[in-house]
């Protein structure tokens, strides 16, 4: 397991709630949307929001940024964010497995059109890789 992967897995899993994935992605979903309006940017479920995903990966990710703390819960949060906004925009409903002990990791968002994505991974490997994985182009790609 790489780093971040222990990282959401020791700061999400062991202090998992009684609720089922489905509760903790709203719930974290709407929290990450409070959050991101208190830090100056706009999340409104929409493809342009992503853009200030990306802006909040960019301008957050360093030493003294808002992701030096509470990292796997803002990564959770951003996840179920970015999931919920496919939902809404392209259709479709999460996958989770409750009896998966390491489910927050493997919650994925299936689209009508039958894409599948796994939005909290995306947002390691965007915390990890930089704008190379870019959560805007990642969800602009899906309606195609």
């Amino acid at each position: 397991m790489g780093f971040l992967t222990n990282l959401l897995k020791n700061k999400i899993s062991k202090k998992r709630s009684k609720n089922t994935l489905a509760q903790d992605i709203a719930v974290a979903s709407d929290w990450i949307v409070e959050a991101l309006a208190s830090s100056g940017y706009k999340a409104d479920y929409t493809l342009e929001s992503m853009k200030e995903i990306d802006r909040f990966f960019d301008e957050q990710n360093k030493p003294g940024g808002i992701l030096a703390e509470n990292r796997g819960k803002i990564l959770f949060g951003i996840g179920s964010y970015i999931g919920q906004t496919a939902i809404k925009l392209y259709g479709g409903e999460w996958i989770t497995d409750d009896s998966d002990s390491e489910g927050e990791l493997n919650i994925s968002v299936r689209t009508e059109n039958g894409s599948l994505i796994f939005p909290v991974m995306k947002c390691m490997k965007r915390f990890q890789n930089g704008m190379e994985d870019s959560i805007y182009t990642y969800m602009a790609i899906l309606n195609r």
